[in-house]
């Protein structure tokens, strides 16, 4: 194991984060906030200790395979550490574990939240929040489609066909000419939505916190009623718009640009995302209306907005669906587990994984009634490996293994049950809120300190794909070889 490459990155990474905060930072300083001096002296620390670990450990740089499934794993934590420094500094959070837990949360895109009155929040610290999500939201794509395949775990290499990156159909050869593209499709989509938004009549601020945080499909937003504290319906349906973009696969919006719009619907993963998305639309739509007077184009709107919402793990919320009675709920807690498409910003198991999950259940019922009979699975008009399955059921078992087991830690935490089911599912799936005492219009601030800072190891091991962190977990892994 080299570590004093991994420790190079690791202090690249810390300074990346010191540079992130300096727009918060000057912000602060023009408001004049209580927390400009958390804002700069946080910068400073970051920036300082970044470049002192970049000075120590100078030299060629021979990345392998090893080294890159530990700085994965490790870099998320180093940043949610750094990141965090502001909220505790500011005194927002009283612990070390809550401003850990707000900043990872931020950086993985989850949303979930200790900290309560965000009305009355500084504009530095609530842009800090924002720019962690869309900064993490954009290093999610590039491991998806860049760095995950090339260690072989990750959504991206189960369709190598339509998929950017050095091991597949590329945007680009190479992965920084990928990371350009991406971060030119990523950088446009952003500001056109928080154009949209302006001319809804949102402030230049709330709007680009917002447009921020939807393309991130993170859910962190300025107010404590997020999106339902503007009461807009064009609000509303422009952020319902770019959550849904959000959740497919990047290169689909890069293609478009270059006029090939038809691969959207002949993409076979985006084409399920949008059959199910607009099924639970309706399902929804009809637990909704039992439960909610008024105007009947009011239920459409919040089970519509609700549903992309929680689909694409954007977490934001229009209204309290815990109100809704427990067929909805449980539908939304279904909704937690699906996500949105491989190559996105969204976390959750992916419909990619769901549609190879499904198709193999299919054959192995055929091959019950026909046992010598060969049958393939083909997705997108390529056949699937068998390998890849395999990776596909080890993902799915992992997952449920460790949300049953986190969930059942927690419970033993004196959580009750429906909060510990809420709160692990939401935060291994990159969600935000959850039921029960965590729900759309409450914060994590009353869960217990280990709960917060185990939930947060959740959300980095959900982000990561689960398979990236286990490995790094084994003895193996650091078995010399």
């Amino acid at each position: 194991m080299n570590y004093r490459v991994i420790l190079r990155v690791l202090g690249f990474i810390v300074l990346a984060v010191g540079v992130a905060i300096v727009p918060a930072a000057l912000l602060s300083l023009i408001d004049h906030t209580f927390d400009r001096l958390a804002l700069g002296l946080s910068s400073v620390i970051c920036i300082g200790t970044g470049l002192g670990v970049l000075i120590s450990t100078r030299g060629e740089l021979d990345l392998r395979i090893r080294e890159g499934f530990a700085i994965v794993s490790f870099g998320w934590l180093v940043a949610g550490a750094a990141g965090g420094l502001p909220y505790w500094i500011a005194g927002l959070c009283t612990n070390p574990v809550d401003s850990f837990f707000e900043s990872v949360s931020g950086f993985t895109t989850t949303g979930a939240t200790v900290l309560v009155d965000l009305d009355s929040l500084p504009r530095g610290i609530l842009l800090w929040r924002s720019l962690t999500q869309w900064v993490g939201g954009m290093g999610i794509v590039l491991l998806s489609v860049a760095v995950l395949p090339m260690l072989g775990v990750g959504g991206m290499q189960l369709f190598k066909a339509e998929v950017p990156g050095p091991t597949a159909d590329r945007l680009s050869p190479r992965i920084q000419s990928t990371a350009k593209i991406l971060w030119g499709v990523y950088v446009g989509i952003t500001a056109a939505e928080a154009v949209l938004l302006m001319f809804g009549g949102m402030g230049p601020f709330e709007a680009f916190c917002h447009s921020f945080t939807t393309v991130s499909t993170g859910g962190f937003s300025t107010r404590d009623a997020s999106v339902g504290g503007f009461d807009s319906i064009y609000v509303e349906l422009v952020i319902i718009f770019f959550m849904f973009i959000s959740g497919a696969n990047f290169s689909l919006h890069y293609w478009l640009l270059r006029g090939h719009w038809r691969r959207y619907w002949g993409n076979e993963e985006f084409r399920l995302y949008s059959i199910i998305t607009g099924i639970s639309i309706i399902g929804l739509w009809i637990a909704v209306q039992v439960h909610i007077s008024g105007s009947i184009f009011h239920p459409p709107r919040v089970a519509a907005f609700t549903t992309v919402s929680i689909m694409t793990t954007t977490g934001f919320g229009s209204a309290d669906y815990l109100l809704w009675g427990f067929g909805a709920q449980m539908a939304i807690f279904v909704l937690m587990f699906l996500g949105g498409c491989a190559g996105s910003t969204a976390g959750g198991i992916k419909a990619m994984r769901l549609e190879l999950l499904a198709k193999h259940l299919w054959r192995v019922m055929k091959r019950v009634l026909h046992p010598r009979a060969v049958y393939t699975i083909r997705h997108s008009r390529t056949i699937v490996a068998d390998e890849v399955l395999m990776n596909v059921l080890g993902f799915f078992l992992a997952y449920i293994v460790i949300y049953v087991g986190a969930t059942v830690i927690v419970t033993g935490m004196g959580v009750d049950l429906v909060t510990a089911m809420g709160a692990t599912a939401s935060t291994l799936g990159n969600v935000g809120p959850g039921l029960g005492e965590v729900g759309p219009t409450t914060t994590y601030a009353g869960l217990p300190l280990a709960a917060k800072f185990l939930l947060a190891l959740c959300m980095v091991l959900g982000r990561l794909e689960i398979f990236t962190m286990l490995v790094v977990m084994t003895p193996m892994f650091w078995r010399k070889v």
